[in-house]
């Protein structure tokens, strides 16, 4: 119940991602985060590493000690590193609230924007799910086609590009909600009947 309940009141992100570009609006009040998808990370003398900055302050990043990280940048596909990616679009997220100690749980829209030629393979389409939920989000799809309108958004009614949902089960028919119902109604008159004698 508390999981329909934070699905239902969750904010909807429409992200957009290009190997340069990453864009993601939030649906009802219509603002926009754009930046560049890149992360500077220094390596500390204890060999930890730490991330110094994101987007176009990470492309100023200067450091010796700091190497420059684009997620979306590689000769064959869209999305290559998972870790860098999902902690630049937690940092979009975070943009968008109000109070910055509260953690936004959006529903999500992935929209690949380049290199999608062919499709995309279940890897991809996964690794794209799996990046927005562990940015935060309670829900996500990606789809595939043109940009959408932000002034039309139904996040309902747009279509996941494999037609699961984000646990990897076919959503139901009506078939199977017909035959939910008719279980429940048999359950009710047998418990009906058991108890009433």
């Amino acid at each position: 119940m508390l999981s329909w309940i934070r699905k239902r009141f969750a904010p909807v992100f429409y992200v957009q991602i290009w190997e340069r570009k990453l864009k993601v609006t939030e649906i009802s009040t219509k603002k926009v985060y754009e930046d560049l998808p890149l992360m500077a990370i220094q390596t500390l003398k204890s060999g930890e590493k730490k991330i110094v900055a994101i987007g176009k302050d990470a492309n100023s990043s200067t450091s010796a000690d700091t190497i420059k990280v684009n997620p979306f940048s590689h000769p064959r596909v869209l999305f290559s590193d998972f870790y860098v990616g999902e902690k630049i679009l937690l940092h979009a997220f975070s943009t968008f609230a109000e109070h910055k100690f509260l953690r936004v749980t959006p529903k999500t829209i992935i929209h690949p924007m380049e290199k999608t030629e062919g499709g995309l393979t279940m890897i991809e389409v996964r690794a794209f799910r799996e990046l927005a939920l562990g940015a935060g989000s309670i829900e996500s799809k990606v789809y595939l086609g043109k940009p959408l309108s932000v002034a039309q958004f139904n996040f309902d009614l747009i279509q996941d590009i494999d037609g699961i949902n984000d646990i990897g089960v076919s959503p139901k028919t009506k078939d199977d909600v017909g035959f939910v119902t008719v279980l429940l109604v048999v359950l009710i008159f047998t418990g009906v009947f058991y108890f009433g004698t």
